[in-house]
């Protein structure tokens, strides 16, 4: 998996760190940053829910199984 995000898109609602703050973090306009590219483990589950319940659609994912 290979996670990223589109800093224009985001609207900084912070959904994607209530997700999972390893991976996610905000700038100091609030718009989110993207920390760990490559989620492994338990964090992989905590991605694709913070991809689900971002308002913008800013955080795409990737898979390595394509």
């Amino acid at each position: 998996m290979r996670v990223s995000a589109d800093r224009e898109s985001c609207i900084s609602a912070g959904r994607c760190m209530a997700a999972t703050s390893e991976v996610f973090d905000q700038d100091e306009d609030g718009l989110v940053l993207v920390l760990v590219a490559e989620p492994a483990g338990e964090q992989r589950a905590h991605v694709r829910k913070a991809a689900y319940s971002c308002p913008a659609g800013a955080i795409e994912i990737r898979s390595d199984d394509v």
